[in-house]
């Protein structure tokens, strides 16, 4: 993605606005545009980063990092492995004992069917995980909210 055009586009309705006083103003609006350059465009990459924080978390699986090449910066979807049982706080050997009833409107159920299918994987699987998921977090600390998470290339 590049920022460039976004910065440049901003900095032209500077311009504009400031063409309708005198020339002294125009001429300060061009320097001024000028200067914020960089800041323009780092603005842009903190909102990059925002909406990858809050999209992130509504992934199931994965979360999105925003990379950078250069100046330019990248949207990345990165999926997660499912979590091995003991990363899921179930003992080594732990069986599936524990019954809970649990009534479902059936748009719910048949979403829950479609993400295990999804998953290849059984829908009591799909459960535990989830749930174990909710009440822990992975030991990489990849499913906290608050925290970006990405790398710059030079």
């Amino acid at each position: 993605m590049q920022l460039e055009g976004h910065t440049h586009a901003i900095q032209t309705d500077l311009a504009s606005a400031a063409s309708l006083g005198d020339e002294s103003t125009a001429e300060a609006a061009r320097r001024l545009s000028e200067a914020l350059g960089s800041t323009l465009h780092l603005r842009l990459l903190d909102l990059l980063g925002e909406a990858a924080a809050e999209l992130g978390p509504q992934l199931p699986n994965g979360r999105i990092e925003v990379r950078l090449a250069g100046r330019d910066p990248e949207l990345v979807v990165v999926m997660d492995e499912p979590a091995e049982p003991a990363e899921l706080g179930m003992a080594a050997g732990e069986e599936y004992r524990g019954r809970i009833t649990l009534r479902l409107p059936e748009t719910i159920k048949a979403a829950v069917e479609a993400a295990a299918d999804k998953e290849g994987i059984s829908t009591n699987a799909w459960l535990v995980q989830t749930i174990a998921r909710a009440l822990h977090t992975s030991p990489s600390g990849k499913r906290s909210r608050k925290r970006l998470q990405g790398f710059a290339q030079g």
